[in-house]
């Protein structure tokens, strides 16, 4: 097992190409200073929120993917509210 085995993407389906440079200077963090590296290199990355949930989905979907249901859950946004709020960012239907 490489070094670079160690930042491993579990899931890629929503990555972008910014997604993916970030994960190679992950990568690199890692390779270069071990667990110290990727854990800076991470705080680093945690200074833009949405690349961050992307990324650190890739490498720990599950773990994200609940933390992201509790953290809803303790501020009351029920499946129904997220139902709305995707119903309400749709663009009305075009009349023809």
């Amino acid at each position: 097992m490489s070094d670079r085995d160690n930042v491993a993407i579990v899931d890629t389906s929503l990555l972008t190409d910014a997604d993916w440079a970030e994960i190679n200077k992950l990568r690199r963090a890692y390779e270069i200073d071990g667990s110290v590296g990727l854990s800076k290199a991470l705080k680093k990355l945690a200074s833009d929120p949405v690349r961050y949930v992307m990324v650190t989905g890739a490498l720990f979907p599950d773990m994200i993917r609940n933390a992201i249901k509790d953290r809803m859950a303790e501020m009351g946004v029920t499946k129904d509210d997220l139902k709305e709020m995707a119903r309400r960012l749709q663009p009305p239907p075009t009349k023809q």
